[in-house]
């Protein structure tokens, strides 16, 4: 769908560097989605995956971000492959719901509750990134917890638009459960994509 170099907004490598690249198609269909414009894959033309390491090779920067929609619709080997031949890092932001193909430096895993995440991810998330909604989301994003390695990090982000209400609400459950990180999607803040 498009591709940029930018600073990483969200998560464990927020500030650093990185050239997102995201790929349409998604199912998910997440009420607060702010790309809602990814979800038809089919209005995106196809781009080469030569192409495409081009492009995030020439940015200069060393971590590549496949993004979406959900990325993990497509198999996705030949690109990471192709992307880890350059010397880039491969990172992923992924709802989980179908099984993950390619080769990852890190694996971001961002479930949503309109669908559920197929069972092979929790053991390959590096990171367990949870948007804040309601609520009811801090029970949610324990149950998800669970299902990951003792290693996976663990971060509570709000939901963009309600931040204000919700932001408060994270800070207090994050001192009072200091195994989670706040998450902010700072690359709002910077006004930059």
């Amino acid at each position: 769908m498009e591709d940029f170099y930018t600073i990483q907004g969200e998560g464990h490598y927020q500030g650093h560097a990185a050239y997102f690249i995201r790929l349409g198609g998604c199912d998910v269909g997440c009420v607060w989605c702010d790309v809602k414009e990814s979800w038809d894959a089919s209005l995106h033309p196809s781009v080469a995956i030569t192409e495409m390491v081009d492009r995030a090779t020439a940015a200069g920067g060393k971590i590549v971000v496949i993004t979406g929609g959900e990325p993990v619709m497509h198999d996705l080997a030949p690109l990471t492959a192709a992307l880890q031949q350059a010397g880039l890092r491969t990172h992923i932001e992924t709802s989980g719901v179908y099984p993950l193909t390619g080769t990852w430096n890190w694996v971001c895993f961002s479930p949503k509750k309109f669908k559920n995440p197929h069972e092979s991810i929790f053991e390959k998330a590096d990171e367990l990134k949870i948007v804040v909604y309601n609520k009811s989301d801090f029970a949610w994003a324990e149950e998800l917890a669970k299902k990951v390695s003792s290693s996976c990090q663990l971060f509570l982000q709000p939901e963009w638009s309600k931040e204000k209400e919700i932001l408060p609400l994270i800070i207090d459950y994050v001192k009072a459960n200091p195994q989670w990180q706040v998450s902010l999607q700072v690359h709002k803040y910077m006004n930059i994509p």
